[in-house]
Order: C-alpha cells, then structure tokens, then sequence
C-alpha cells in the first residue's frame, strides 16, 4: 500500500492508518537526536497523519503547521498544557494536597477571552521594554563566565545555561531581589512531566515540586500586592485591580508559577542547542568571534535549525481538512514545529546551519499568529547576549572531543543534558588586577546560585 492509499486505510478505531505512523516515536532515540530528520518521510509524503498509539494528528510541513496556529475559530488552544500522558491518581492526589488549582493562562485559552488578556499583560514583555534590562543580563552573564573563564573547560549547561535564565526569568516577572535565591529553587524541568512518558513515580515526585511553587506563587503574589514593584506580576496586579473579573486572583497565581517555566526550561535548551551546534562547526563559530553583528540572525537560525520546543498541541473544532487529510472534530493534533522549521518549501538546504541565511525569522519556534510566544524578545536577548560575551571572552573555545549528546526522552522541550566545552589557558604571569565593578554590575547583585543536579532519565 502507498502513502496514498494509507489515507484512505481505516483502523478498527475508525481512524486512518498511516505509513509514517510505524516509524514515529517521540519518545525514541531517532527522533530526540535528529527530529526534523526522523520526520523527513513524512513532510514529502504524509504531511499530516494519525498516530494510533498517541491518539494525535501529526503535522508536519510549514503551511499546515502555521494554518493551524493561525486559526483560532477552527483550532483551540485548550490542551496546550495538558500531559501527553495522563497523570496517576497518586499525582492528582499530591496536587490536590497542596491545593493545586491550575487555570487558564494565556498559552492555553481561547478567542475571545485570550486576545482580552493578552492586550492587558502583554506590554512588559514587549521588546523596547525588554531591552531595558540588556545592561543587567548582561552582568549576570559576565559574572557566570568569571566562575569559570579560567578553568579551561565549563559544562555551559550546568555552569551558565540553567541558571541564568531561571534568574532573568524571576527579575522580569517582577520577584523581588531579597526572594530570588528561594524562588530559584522552584524552577522546575516540565518537559518530562508534560511531554514524556515519566513513571508513577516521576509524576509524583514532580507534582510535590509544582505543588511547593504553587503555594510559594501565591505568597509571592501577596506580597507583590503589598509592595508594588516593577515586572510582569507587578503589571498584572495593577490589571487585576483594575478588571477583577478579567484577571483574577487566580488567574495571578497561575501567571507567577507558569511564567518561571516559560522563561526558563525553554531558554536553556535553546542556548544549550546553539552552542552545540555553532561549537561544531567552526566556520560559523569563528565568523561570530570575528563579527558580533551576525550574533542577531545566528540566533534565529540557531532556533530554526535546533528549536528547544518541537511541537506544540491544537484541538480541531470541527471537521478541518489539513494538508490534505480530513481531521475530524476534536482531533487532537501535534504541530510539528521542528519539521516545519526544515520544510525545504520554505527553508532551501534546511539541514544546514547557515548563520547567514536570509529567511531564518521566518521560523515557527515561536509559534504564530494569536498565539505567538510573548517572551520571544526575552528569549532573543538573552541567547544574544550569551553568545555575544562567550564568543568575545572565549573565542578558541571548543566542544570537548569524544562527547555524546543526551536529552531528556519527551515529544516537546528539547536541549542537551550538558554541553562541554574546553579552551586554552594561558599561564599566570602575577597577580590579576581586580575587576572593575559598574553600576550594571551592582544593580545585576542577586544571590549566587549553586549547580544544579544532574538530571537522571527520571528526575525532574
């Protein structure tokens, strides 16, 4: 049977049986070191295809992909968050007793409601506002590659990548200084818990973590309401006291513990990508050493190329045709954003990294349309800035030889567990002169974190 007549085939479930649905586990090695390319067969042949053993639509060419992200009378938001694999009632039942009572934010909610509040939220994140914290990111950064500038070797993951964005994350939402170093301890890895296949036991263990955050956010949140700062939280507070029904205290407490997980997880792996692959290839790698004015356009082909979130999730509202297979109403479907960025209709030679390439922003890491991701500009900053300092301060640095990359098995948030890398040392010739310290410097003075574990294939 072709490709052709496998749209047609009917399972016992009523469902179409596709081709490209025996080879796709996203869960499986294939597909966590090569996504786009564990997809290719179905890009050229089965765009869109249903996958009996998740019970989701896959689709996976650019145009459907962003069809689906702009369509919002057709497609809902609703199941953006859900677990791709149901919780245990023993992780139900430490949620609940922590009184765990997630609400719809802004990921997952729909038309009309959404476009009201994001109107209201949206305007600390946007990018003129973002840009005002470039000197502070950029200390904090500073400060990470002091720690180990003169070693020689660094795992940039653990080293710099996981907490810095954890950190930033905490300054934009607004988490006072004095509170970072507790808050930071809650930033949680969800890629497991949402998109993987964890065991009971991870799941328990996981919810316990979200359970102590989301009794820590409403407090944060109580006392943001006291102490009125600067920040994300701060501007939603002065929403809510303004529209009480729009966002409401709930609401609050649903922003203050998903947006750490946003800013976070997502821009590690990102970064942590970026560096992998710009660290191998020592053409691009020395073009950026040698010209900072192609860091901005790297990074988004670095998030074309190797994005940190490979699908996201739409319902289907009602019968919608898509890529030339009827998906029927409440058809869950998995927009493969990974495969879109390689669709070689949009991106010629798509499995090349080309710090240079013209349409590289034209990438679907961020989603599209409505829905587009509001931390964008953050995420864009900050990979900017790391690449900036890390190509300046060290520019013969290298991947260490011999390594192999490992992730973290899930469908969706995607970055390498570690990244080493190495330079050479020069030897002392006396005592170094102390560092000068700037306002940027001063004002970037929070907590010192500690390393983070190491993950186990189990451990959040």
């Amino acid at each position: 049977m072709d490709h052709r007549s496998a749209r047609t085939a009917q399972s016992t479930d009523g469902c179409p049986v596709a081709h490209a649905a025996d080879g796709f586990d996203p869960f499986g090695d294939d597909y966590q070191q090569n996504p786009a390319a564990a997809l290719a067969a179905a890009r050229a042949h089965e765009p869109v295809f249903h996958s009996p053993e998740l019970d989701y639509w896959v689709v996976t060419r650019y145009a459907d992909i962003k069809e689906a992200f702009r369509n919002t009378r057709d497609y809902s938001a609703s199941l953006a968050l859900d677990p791709i694999t149901p919780l245990a009632p023993q992780a139900r039942e430490r949620l609940d007793s922590y009184g765990f009572a997630p609400g719809p934010v802004l990921v997952n909610e729909d038309e009309p409601l959404h476009m009201r509040r994001r109107k209201q939220l949206a305007p600390p994140l946007a990018a003129a506002e973002v840009a005002l914290l470039e000197n502070r990111i950029r200390a904090l950064v500073t400060r990470y590659i002091d720690a180990f500038a003169d070693r020689g070797r660094a795992d940039l993951v653990d080293d710099l990548l996981w907490e810095v964005p954890a950190i930033v994350g905490l300054l934009v939402m607004g988490v006072p200084d004095e509170d970072i170093e507790t808050a930071r301890h809650y930033t949680i890895k969800m890629g497991l818990f949402t998109w993987g296949r964890p065991s009971v036991e991870h799941q328990v263990e996981t919810a316990d973590q979200v359970g102590r955050w989301w009794r820590l956010s409403g407090e944060l949140v109580e006392r943001l309401k006291r102490e009125p700062g600067r920040g994300w939280m701060p501007h939603a507070i002065e929403v809510h006291r303004r529209d009480p029904e729009l966002v409401d205290d709930n609401h609050l407490q649903n922003m203050m513990m998903s947006g750490l997980v946003a800013a976070h997880e997502t821009t590690t792996n990102a970064t942590a990508n970026a560096l992998r692959y710009l660290l191998a290839d020592r053409e691009s790698w020395q073009a950026l050493c040698e010209d900072p004015a192609l860091v901005p356009n790297a990074v988004e082909e670095c998030l074309r190329y190797a994005p940190s979130v490979l699908c996201w999730r739409r319902r289907a509202l009602k019968d919608v045709v898509l890529g030339g297979t009827t998906v029927p109403a409440g058809g869950r479907l998995l927009l493969m954003t990974a495969s879109g960025n390689h669709d070689e209709r949009v991106f010629p030679d798509p499995g090349r990294l080309d710090i240079r390439r013209a349409n590289a922003k034209r990438h679907l890491t961020f989603g599209a349309g409505a829905h587009s991701c509001i931390g964008a500009p953050l995420a864009r900053l900050e990979m900017r800035i790391i690449l900036e300092e890390l190509t300046r301060r060290l520019p013969d640095m290298g991947l260490l030889p011999g390594q192999t990359f490992s992730y973290l098995p899930n469908a969706s948030f995607h970055g390498p567990r570690h990244v080493l890398a190495q330079w050479p040392v020069p030897a002392p010739s006396g005592p170094a002169p102390a560092p000068s310290r700037s306002p940027a410097h001063r004002e970037a003075d929070v907590p010192r974190p500690t390393t983070r574990p190491v993950p186990t294939e189990e451990s959040p």
